[in-house]
């Protein structure tokens, strides 16, 4: 389709568990997920709190926009969530 652009998907797997890398990283910043919500939010990225949680739980694929604006919230790198 031209015009269309499908975002691609990052699944979890046994090696690279993204959430709990996510939520570690989020701990260490003393920082609360409303928080990390906002943050993206004001980055340009929608999301809410429950899809938040369930990607920082391991139960929903995160968006590669996603990942970014978490990183940036976040202000960390791709190496410290993709370990």
């Amino acid at each position: 389709m031209e015009g269309y652009a499908m975002e691609q998907k990052i699944k979890q797997d046994d090696i690279i568990h993204i959430g709990q890398n996510i939520r570690d990283v989020r701990i260490a910043r003393g920082m609360k997920q409303v928080e990390v919500v906002r943050a993206m939010q004001l980055i340009g990225v929608s999301m809410t709190r429950e899809t938040y949680v369930k990607i920082e739980r391991g139960i929903q694929h995160i968006s590669a926009s996603q990942l970014r604006a978490i990183k940036e919230a976040l202000n960390t790198t791709y190496d410290e969530l993709l370990m």
